[in-house]
């Protein structure tokens, strides 16, 4: 995963043109993404989609004829969609055009205007403080014209025609833990994903951030509506800090329930947040009228990390060991979605386990915590509770669980209830 992200890195991404469709070819290298264009000035609901934007080259030369910021050395030196611009202007001139955080001096900060006509560059706070009086030659070799959006699916058949949706963003430029972690994990799962026949079919979606799930939605929102059981945004998962969990509009879906039991038996030091943290696709996914179940798992949020939109998000902030736990964070999601059922006890009374062989019969403190998870098991199976529920109840993770009901089952004491109810989590 972080030979691809380091891979990646470098391509000079935006919301539509070269690099978007660049990234997700080299994602196709490793999936088998179908990959849709959409065209400038399509209309997904109160939005348009944009002009396609492209850009070569871009640099500030000062009196020498030294390039001082150069789009070639860091792609983030360029506000993103700039218009294009060949000018000669005055160091007061030039600051109206530059950004640049003055907390933190030696990052470049990420800025973009998507739907305003503008141009500037980016650099850091020190470099800045460091320009002299005099003529500065500015120039951004850019274009905008009509093109089209760029988005990447796979949907991968299950058992069911109910649908697991895991969507993930692929428009940033040269950032590594908000951009790049959520595709490469996302890639990977969809290799486990696709290794074995499953119960639900996933869908995963690679698209620019809000336009892309706007574009999206406005094309599937029936389907989306009808099929999807549990949904993912999966941003900002691969640092090595606490894992982050932002819930659905309510907090009440089986994702936020899925989330919640994997995050708090695995890693209890979580970071919860509320749905007025938002700040990714999940306003798109979970907005009136859609409120699709979805939630966002990370490891930093976004706004919350000091890396975040600048230059120093880069692949020492995400590492292999950040990602490999973002991915297991979500396959412990997607592998709890798979065995989740309900279950209804098969017998009046406590059953005796012991003559079946199923009970220990040496009395030790190993063999009681065994015991009390069985017969715990069978106290809550009675065809309301699904495995998530009786794991929050007893507080025994749902894949220990899940392997005591599939015994159970074998010895003909619990029925599996064919279509779950569904519990809120609050």
């Amino acid at each position: 995963m972080h030979a691809l992200a380091t891979r990646l890195f470098p391509i000079a991404r935006s919301i539509t043109g070269n690099g978007l469709r660049e990234t997700l070819r080299i994602i196709g290298e490793n999936i088998p993404l179908t990959i849709h264009e959409l065209p400038s000035g399509s209309k997904a609901f109160d939005w348009t989609v944009p002009q396609e934007w492209n850009i070569r080259d871009a640099y500030i030369l000062d009196d020498n004829g030294q390039r001082i910021v150069d789009f070639r050395a860091n792609n983030l030196h360029v506000v993103g969609y700039s218009v294009p611009v060949d000018a000669t202007l005055t160091l007061a001139e030039l600051q109206e055009h530059l950004h640049s955080i003055e907390s933190q001096p030696t990052a470049i900060p990420y800025v973009t205007s998507y739907y305003e006509p503008r141009w500037g560059f980016c650099l850091s706070h020190a470099q800045r403080q460091g320009l002299r009086d005099g003529l500065y030659r500015v120039v951004i070799d850019s274009e905008l014209k009509d093109g089209s959006l760029t988005y990447g699916e796979l949907i991968i058949p299950g058992a069911s025609n109910e649908e697991v949706f895991l969507s993930t963003y692929v428009c940033h430029p040269s950032m590594a833990n908000n951009e790049l972690s959520g595709p490469v994990v996302v890639t990977w799962l969809a290799k486990w994903i696709a290794s074995e026949p499953r119960r639900y079919t996933y869908r995963l979606v690679f698209a620019p951030e809000t336009i892309g799930p706007l574009v999206y939605l406005a094309q599937h929102l029936d389907e989306l509506r009808t099929n999807v059981v549990a949904g993912f945004n999966v941003t900002c998962i691969g640092d090595e800090r606490a894992y982050s969990y932002l819930p659905s509009r309510y907090g009440s879906t089986l994702a936020d329930r899925v989330a919640l039991n994997v995050l708090g038996s695995s890693h209890p030091d979580f970071v919860r947040y509320t749905f007025l943290d938002r700040g990714s696709d999940e306003r798109q996914y979970c907005s009136p009228g859609v409120d699709l179940p979805m939630v966002s798992l990370m490891r930093s949020r976004y706004h919350a990390y000091p890396e975040y939109h600048t230059s120093l998000d880069d692949l020492t902030v995400v590492t292999p060991a950040g990602l490999e736990g973002g991915y297991s964070l979500m396959r412990d999601c997607l592998e709890l979605l798979e065995i989740n059922r309900t279950y209804r006890a098969s017998f009046v009374g406590e059953p005796n386990l012991g003559r079946r062989g199923l009970y220990p019969t040496l009395g030790t403190a190993e063999s009681f915590k065994q015991g009390r998870a069985m017969l715990d098991l069978l106290a809550y199976a009675d065809g309301t509770n699904d495995l998530i529920t009786i794991s929050d109840i007893v507080g025994v993770p749902a894949c220990e669980l899940d392997a005591i009901a599939r015994t159970f089952m074998a010895h003909g004491l619990l029925a599996e209830v064919a279509a779950p109810p569904q519990h809120a989590s609050g």
